[in-house]
């Protein structure tokens, strides 16, 4: 009778048991997609840009920040295994956030010589930037949403046992935080 209980308390518990990989697993897959996003956009933003810069010299100086943005976002690495680095991963955040703000003063670009705007060209280039930062922050919050899931997991009872005993190396996982004075908002002076 002691075997049947225990038993049946085992088979009750297995999804609580594979919860926490689970969780983890979708918040992995969650980052995959962002970097899939930034990748994207690093592959996307050039073509375009090399296409719209000879219409646009006179802002010569965006288009370069722009690029070499690019540059430097492309070369912080940070992948699902050192998601726990806080330290990677703000030096991950702070290169994309450089990266958007490039991209941001870009786009204000359009707003201060409207006849950039009339170019086809420069049009589908602010689209396709549009469009892109608008993917990336959709993925960023399917991410935020997975890691909030794993995170409370395991820092929550039975979660928090069965991680302990099953999984050790479980740890919390970093989520995105706004840049500094995001709150406020920008200035725009033409």
């Amino acid at each position: 009778m002691l075997t049947l209980i225990l038993a049946a308390t085992g088979l009750s518990g297995c999804g609580a048991i594979n919860q926490v990989p689970t969780l983890q697993e979708q918040a992995k897959s969650s980052w995959s997609e962002v970097q899939n996003q930034y990748q994207r956009r690093a592959d996307l933003i050039p073509n375009l840009v090399e296409t719209v810069k000879g219409y646009a010299q006179q802002e010569k100086d965006v288009l370069i920040g722009v690029t070499e943005a690019r540059a430097k976002a492309s070369s912080v690495k940070v992948d699902a295994s050192t998601v726990s680095d806080p330290q990677k991963f703000k030096e991950y955040q702070d290169a994309q956030n450089q990266l958007s703000g490039a991209l941001g003063r870009l786009l204000v670009t359009v707003e201060k010589y409207p006849d950039l705007k009339s170019n086809q060209n420069f049009l589908a280039l602010q689209s396709q930037l549009e469009g892109t930062e608008n993917r990336i922050a959709v993925a960023r919050r399917d991410y935020i949403t997975a890691v909030q899931a794993y995170n409370t997991e395991v820092r929550t009872i039975p979660g928090r046992w069965i991680a302990a005993v099953l999984y050790p190396d479980a740890k919390p996982m970093e989520t995105f935080t706004a840049t500094p004075n995001a709150d406020r908002p920008p200035n725009v002076k033409f």
